[in-house]
């Protein structure tokens, strides 16, 4: 063929990047279009990490060199299903890849879950990490608080609440996240797994890294320090699990160091129950738990009640299905077979659709996996092109669809205006002695970034 082959990929986050890098270095001649709902790039990096986490933030440094290449165009604050449907961007590309990733918060139904202060993670993640999408204020009156689950969401949240705003003010937060955080009233934060240390998903960097302000006591039972046969063997397997546990079994048997906010990290503990008086949190139930050999816990019978003002979800969250594409809403994916999405009556590959990250595997596993889970859709993609497979799109012309978007008045986010929405970001941050102050509204965003540039 005369003509390189056209794919969008539609998420502009890692997965959709990495799928993005793999297909221009595949040696198949390509040019891809990067979709993208938002008006600024990089996804989960953008949006879903904590900002005083700098280190995981330099991920968007290899990101912004792909994005960098000629092969490679953005087209941001463009909604697929609303903006333009999956039938007309298949008049434009050859193959379309949905890499749109996971932001809504798993459900947890237990007595309680209907309080007003019982709250999904991702939602506080949104508020914290300036997302447009999410509320400018957060209610911080509660002096005890409550997070579930022990991955390094929970992680942040527990630290977010923990930390002071000065000690946050250096990041990128904006200024409405530093007011709310300056009359945060927390003085007890309790994190609760309801399986044992070796069962934690944290990662070991983040993990040690909590203890690291001045403000922070973390505090860890030594009772709850319980390994089966199972969980030995956990440990063996892996080295990252080990050093997790390690570091777990130092907080447990340290001397106090006096720091005046308390973090307990509290396992074989199992939510049972949000207490509630007058429609309002006042604390939390749990049920003790015993390890059973396997890796697994059954229920002891013991309850134990903790003070709470407000409590946080962090169960994993939840992938939104993309108008016009197959969805599985029990497990909350497009069903696939590893790279093809599939019809949900017949089971079998839908011509052109593809799928990678969290909306295909669901939202486990570090940005290694994404790249694996990366490689493995777009060897499905490039296979099916070399053998004939693929339906040719009718207007495969680069300048055609971005017309079309011109047309319906949609305001077009590009690479280059990345650059400029980045250097507002940076001069805003200089200007207070910080790298970067994070810009929250969507309008002003799209000023930066869209084709009607007038700052």
């Amino acid at each position: 063929m005369s003509r390189p082959m056209r794919v969008a990929v539609v998420g502009a986050g890692p997965a959709g990047i990495y799928a993005s890098d793999l297909l221009i270095k595949s040696g198949t001649e390509v040019s891809i279009d990067l979709f993208e709902r938002m008006p600024a790039p990089f996804g989960l990096i953008r949006y879903g990490v904590a900002p005083d986490h700098p280190r995981i933030k330099g991920i968007i440094k290899s990101l912004h060199n792909v994005l960098d290449k000629p092969e490679l165009r953005l087209l941001g604050n463009i909604e697929i299903g609303k903006d333009i449907s999956v039938d007309e961007l298949r008049e434009y590309y050859d193959a379309i890849v949905f890499a749109t990733g996971a932001t809504a918060d798993r459900h947890m139904s237990i007595p309680g879950s209907d309080l007003p202060e019982f709250h999904g993670a991702g939602r506080f993640v949104g508020f914290y990490d300036g997302n447009p999408n999410f509320s400018r204020d957060w209610d911080l009156s509660a002096e005890e608080v409550a997070v579930i689950g022990v991955g390094n969401v929970a992680l942040d949240i527990a630290r977010i609440l923990a930390k002071t705003a000065d000690e946050l003010k250096p990041t990128e937060i904006p200024d409405n996240v530093y007011e709310n955080l300056s009359r945060n009233r927390a003085k007890v934060v309790h994190m609760f797994g309801r399986r044992g240390p070796a069962q934690a998903k944290f990662t070991p960097k983040e993990l040690k890294e909590l203890d690291e302000s001045d403000t922070i006591e973390v505090i860890v039972d030594p009772e709850d320090i319980d390994y089966d046969a199972a969980s030995e063997e956990a440990r063996r397997s892996s080295k990252s699990q080990d050093l997790v546990c390690q570091t777990l079994e130092q907080y447990a048997i340290r001397e106090p160091k006096g720091a005046p906010h308390k973090l307990y990290i509290h396992f074989l503990e199992s939510p049972v129950e949000i207490l509630g008086e007058d429609g309002h949190v006042v604390g939390i139930k749990t049920e003790r738990m015993e390890l059973t050999g396997d890796g697994n816990v059954r229920g002891t019978g013991e309850f134990t009640t903790f003070g709470a003002q407000a409590v946080y979800r962090a169960v994993g969250y939840r992938s939104d299905a993309v108008t016009g594409v197959p969805f599985d809403d029990d497990a909350a994916v497009i069903p696939n077979d590893g790279g093809h999405v599939l019809d949900l009556e017949t089971n079998e590959p839908v011509e052109g659709l593809y799928t990678t990250g969290w909306i295909k595997r669901g939202p486990v596993g570090l940005i290694g996996n994404t790249k694996s889970d990366a490689k493995e859709t777009t060897d499905m993609l490039l296979a099916d092109w070399a053998d004939g497979k693929l339906v040719e799109a009718t207007r495969p012309e680069p300048d055609a669809v971005v017309q079309m978007l011109e047309e319906r008045g949609i305001a077009v986010t590009t690479w280059d205006g990345w650059y400029r929405l980045d250097a507002a970001e940076r001069a805003q941050g200089e200007a207070e002695g910080r790298e970067r102050k994070k810009i929250v509204e969507w309008d002003e965003m799209v000023q930066h970034a869209g084709p009607e540039y007038e700052i």
